[in-house]
Order: structure tokens, then C-alpha cells, then sequence
């Protein structure tokens, strides 16, 4: 078309790049990672769950939602001025820890996609079994081990 400019091209973050960098490795890692043999907790931070064993490992899914509100908290409009802001807190002592935080937030989201979590809140129990909807895990698990029983 005459008279419409060309739509601007700009070159993604580094900040960016490494987030799919990371969410990819993650990926094909969680794919290759064997199931895991116990209780698995799936839910966000605005669904708590009760009566979770001290042996279960809770996920929040959007944890990598709330490191990326952490990590670009107070940046500046400019896009320029934010990837600078960006580098410099990569250089921090705490980027190590929130770098580590991140690749954890990731593996989970990866577990959950790999083992097919379908709703939340979610109790699993040896990549095998789950329940959907319920908040408190004891009642999830007690479900759970009702229809182990039912089945054999």
C-alpha cells in the first residue's frame, strides 16, 4: 500500500532472549527428566492450598509471572534506558539467586505442561494420579488412594 510506512523492526531484549533461552533448556530438560515419584502440588499464589505434607513439592505456576514483575519493578519508560537498567541488575549480586529462581519457576511450569495438568488447582501423586479442584491436599490424596483401592 502507498503512503503506509513499514512496520518498525526492533531487535529483541537480551533480557528477553534469555527467558526463551531458558524456558526452552527448561523444556527439553523437564521432557527428559524422569517422572517424579511422590506428592506434586500445582496452583498459583492466589489459590492456597491446606493440609499439604511437609514431603510434597508445591508449584505456583505463575511464579515466573511474579520474578518477571520483580525484575522489571521501577524501570524506566524508555525502552533503552530500561535494557540499560536491565544490564545492570544482571551484574548484581542477587541476579545469581533470582537467576536460580527463575530456572526453578521454569522446570515447574515444564513438569506441569509434561505430565498434562489440565486445570488448577492440581495434586499428583507419582506422576500418575490427580486431582483437580481441590484445595486441601489431604482430602486430594485421600481421593486419590480411594480409587487405588476401588481399581485393584
Amino acid at each position: 500500500m502507498q503512503g503506509t510506512p513499514a512496520p518498525r523492526v526492533r531487535a529483541m531484549p537480551q533480557s528477553i532472549h534469555f527467558r526463551y533461552l531458558l524456558a526452552a533448556t527448561l523444556s527439553v530438560n523437564a521432557i527428559l527428566t524422569p517422572a517424579y515419584a511422590g506428592i506434586e502440588v500445582f496452583t498459583v499464589a492466589t489459590e492456597p492450598m491446606t493440609s499439604v505434607p511437609d514431603d510434597a513439592v508445591v508449584v505456583e505456576l505463575d511464579a515466573p509471572a511474579r520474578l518477571d514483575g520483580a525484575l522489571s519493578l521501577d524501570l524506566p519508560t524508555d525502552p533503552d534506558a530500561a535494557a540499560q537498567a536491565v544490564q545492570a541488575r544482571m551484574g548484581s549480586e542477587d541476579w545469581q539467586h533470582l537467576f536460580k529462581e527463575y530456572g526453578r519457576a521454569y522446570e515447574a511450569v515444564a513438569r506441569a505442561w509434561q505430565i498434562g495438568i489440565e486445570k488448577l488447582p492440581a495434586v499428583v501423586v507419582d506422576g500418575t494420579y490427580v486431582v483437580y479442584g481441590v484445595h486441601d491436599v489431604a482430602q486430594a490424596l485421600q481421593r486419590i488412594e480411594q480409587a487405588r483401592e476401588a481399581s485393584q
